[in-house]
């Protein structure tokens, strides 16, 4: 008796699955955090390097994270793995607000970097299946993945919580993380959805295919900068407009831009992603990365801020993606979940000094403007590094 197979999915729709997953444990799990951190810091009386302390405890749970996806990858489909891992994301950022104490906030924290990455590491090489005969589409795909994704957390967050939190103080910022949560679980159905149709019908990769790590040195190099220098921005810049005295209005309007920029960004980087093997794309993105981090410091103001927020939410969420097209582009399928996972430890070890380092230079300056300067430096450096890579 013949059998009747069912039609595929709309990639598209899929992807745009995928990208949720991307809005719930790259934007709601990270970066959520920079809006909400000056009411946190306010309320409980911490000092930079506590606050940066909290970003540094999701960054060490993002490094074990990232190491189990690639040890789960040898017995677990990549994408069961991005399903438990949004799921658990989701009721991560609704615990994170119930319970002030510093211990508490330092376990939920880690434990959303935890379980993001289980997402996170598993959406590039799941992205990367749906256009596989298609150059151009395949980097449209990965650059919306993480571009629109994350973009799109940024607006959502950027356009509600300082209003929320100007309106009703300090003492509301519970109630901010039970709303980002709360939108996580409604995001939900769609991205496990997405999940189970990305998958592929083979089981999940192998751990044996080669990785030419050698070769490969300057794009990890590069990426570790990247981990290194973007989260300072991202964590702080609200505290560093709450130093120049920025009303609700100008915040707001920063981080929706902030955040509509990341979410346009595939648009400004597919055709670079479609034409480069090597490491042209990322040394591109951390050179923006790397100016919209100093633009707020040496342009103090509206119009050094918003030109910081177009150049940097022009590239940030692109870092990601050019590790995944260089990944595409230049190992087989069966090693390209190994790959991102690689990639997503370095970044992840290296993101965790981040916050900490910066929050401390923070408290010895009196000013996180210093700061900024100094990952800026070292995203340039990165793009040096970026240079380097060749094709394989």
């Amino acid at each position: 008796m013949p059998t009747t197979s069912r039609p595929a999915p709309n990639p598209w729709l899929v992807l745009a699955g995928l990208a949720l997953g991307v809005l719930v444990t790259n934007g709601f799990g990270r970066f959520a955090y920079g809006l909400i951190l000056p009411a946190m810091r306010d309320d409980l009386g911490w000092s930079y390097a506590q606050a940066g302390w909290l970003n540094t405890a999701n960054a060490l749970g993002y490094i074990l994270g990232a190491v189990a996806t690639m040890v789960a990858l040898r017995r677990m489909a990549a994408g069961r793995l991005f399903a438990w891992g949004l799921i658990a994301t989701a009721v991560a950022l609704v615990a994170t607000g119930l319970v002030p104490d510093l211990w508490w906030q330092s376990l939920w924290r880690f434990l959303t970097g935890l379980t993001g990455a289980l997402s996170f590491s598993t959406a590039g090489a799941l992205a990367a299946r749906l256009f596989a005969d298609n150059p151009r589409h395949n980097a449209l795909g990965i650059a919306i993945l993480f571009g629109s994704g994350g973009g799109m957390a940024i607006v959502l967050s950027g356009a509600t919580l300082p209003a929320m939190l100007a309106i009703h103080g300090d003492a509301a910022w519970p109630w901010a993380w039970i709303l980002v949560g709360g939108l996580s679980l409604a995001f939900l159905p769609l991205g496990l959805w997405a999940a189970r149709m990305a998958e592929p019908a083979a089981q999940p990769d192998g751990l044996a295919a080669h990785l030419p790590l050698r070769q490969m040195l300057p794009e990890l190099t590069a990426y570790a900068s990247f981990g290194l220098g973007y989260i300072v921005y991202l964590t702080f810049l609200s505290a560093w407009m709450a130093e120049q005295a920025a009303g609700v209005v100008q915040v707001a309007l920063v981080w929706v831009l902030l955040g509509s920029c990341i979410t346009l960004s595939p648009l400004l980087w597919r055709g670079i992603f479609a034409r480069h093997d090597g490491g042209v794309p990322l040394a591109m993105v951390l050179s923006g990365i790397a100016l919209g981090s100093a633009l707020p410091v040496l342009w103090p103001g509206l119009p050094g801020l918003v030109l910081s927020a177009m150049v940097f939410g022009g590239s940030v969420f692109m870092a990601p993606g050019a590790v995944t097209n260089f990944t595409r582009r230049n190992l087989p399928p069966q090693a390209w979940g190994r790959a991102i996972g690689l990639f997503t430890v370095v970044f992840a070890c290296a993101q965790t000094i981040g916050p900490w380092a910066a929050g401390l230079l923070g408290d010895l300056t009196g000013s996180i403007g210093a700061s900024l300067l100094v990952a800026a430096a070292v995203l340039g450096a990165g793009a040096l590094v970026a240079l380097r890579q060749k094709p394989l």
